[in-house]
């Protein structure tokens, strides 16, 4: 096995553990919320503080990881993260979930640096496939972290929380034990965002990822209350279907992509990707039994396990080889920034027609679709002219 090969299995391994703790927060939050007397706005402002901060940090990691080296601030982020799930576990109070949402949020903005690793370790031909490991880590985070939760969960809403602090802990050790520096500190000032989002290329797919995460979040946002008052499901039932369509993109990713890109190219796979989701999400409302909307939500997960990695791949192509973190972090920053916005737009079109979100997700899917199809791949001139100029 090659150093780069030990060092994408090492990563994709922390950002797993990473994201099993994540996951275990998603089943429990909303009930240990309501337990100190969160309404359902003041739970809409606590899920939007982690993607606020997500939004902030994410550009100022890729920048430090620029300038100081992927490994310490991945490491210096991973602890960040540990102390804030511990606030979480012992919080007292309705404020101090907060404040360990608002750490969580700060500290878990890393995955910029982690995308930037990748793009260190990996050529372009094999960009897509590292990419698709980052997609694959987040469905086995999904998988395994709400399940975890949910075990643990009778045992009180603490529990669960800081059983992922104590996986937390255990990660940052065997992060420093087993990952290489994929980049040597440097003396040389990182871009800023501004500067960043004057290129209209890295502009342009910092736009797209933003519609396509929008999208993405009116599913995301309003699936289980569809399941609940269509088809009478519980919490339970609607977590089967989630792994299900996690299992897909996990597919997906860690396998069929590194077959796909060498064939199609990143630019096909991201349209194919987005045209299926659209046509998917234009099907969902439409649905009149739970067999037939597994067909669109199974189409769902394939175009976006198509298309996740496409668009990651493209843009650190894209990127100054001496700035990689610092255009990956605002890239990620423009997805939290739909994280944002798309939970409450999905939940006030949700109150006004049940299918309004999905048919809003479609119509934002076509138009990366559509705006996609301009896209264009850096040359191998360009990639060097960047490295040089």
């Amino acid at each position: 096995m090659s150093r780069h090969q030990a060092s994408l299995g090492s990563l994709f391994s922390v950002i797993v553990l990473d994201l099993i703790g994540f996951g275990v927060v998603i089943p429990i939050l909303p009930f240990f919320a309501e337990a100190y007397g969160a309404n359902a706005t003041v739970l809409g402002l606590l899920l939007t503080s982690y993607a606020a901060m997500q939004f902030l940090f994410s550009p100022l990691w890729g920048r430090l990881s620029d300038k100081l080296g992927r490994k310490r601030v991945l490491l210096f982020t991973m602890t960040g993260s540990f102390l804030g799930m511990v606030i979480l576990g012992f919080a007292p109070s309705l404020l101090f979930l907060f404040l360990g949402r608002i750490l969580s949020g700060i500290f878990g903005a890393n995955i910029s640096v982690a995308t930037a690793y990748i793009t260190d370790v990996t050529s372009d031909a094999d960009r897509a496939k590292g990419m698709g490991l980052i997609g694959a880590a987040f469905g086995i985070g999904f998988i395994l972290g709400p399940a975890l939760g949910g075990v643990l969960s009778v045992y009180g809403y603490a529990v669960p929380l800081l059983t992922a602090a104590g996986l937390g802990l255990l990660n940052i050790f065997f992060a420093w034990w087993s990952l290489g520096e994929s980049k040597p500190k440097s003396e040389e000032a990182p871009k800023t965002k501004v500067k960043i989002l004057k290129d209209p290329a890295i502009f342009k797919m910092c736009a797209l990822y933003f519609i396509y995460t929008l999208g993405i979040t009116q599913l995301e946002a309003t699936f289980a209350f569809l399941m609940m008052d269509r088809f009478g499901y519980d919490a339970q039932n609607v977590a089967y279907i989630l792994v299900l369509m996690a299992l897909i993109m996990v597919a997906v990713q860690g396998g069929l992509i590194r077959r796909l890109v060498p064939m199609y190219g990143e630019k096909k796979l991201l349209l194919v990707g987005a045209f299926l989701m659209a046509g998917a999400f234009v099907v969902i409302p439409a649905s009149a039994s739970v067999a037939i909307l597994l067909i669109p939500l199974c189409v769902s997960s394939l175009g976006r396990g198509l298309s996740q990695p496409s668009f990651l791949s493209l843009v650190s192509q894209m990127a100054d080889t001496r700035a990689r973190g610092s255009v990956m972090g605002v890239f990620q920053s423009s997805a939290s920034l739909g994280r944002v916005f798309g939970p409450v737009t999905a939940g006030a079109l949700y109150d006004w027609n049940i299918g309004y979100p999905f048919i809003f997700a479609a119509i934002l899917l076509a138009v990366v679709f559509a705006w996609g199809m301009t896209v264009s791949k850096p040359t191998q001139a360009t990639i060097l002219a960047q490295s040089h100029g």
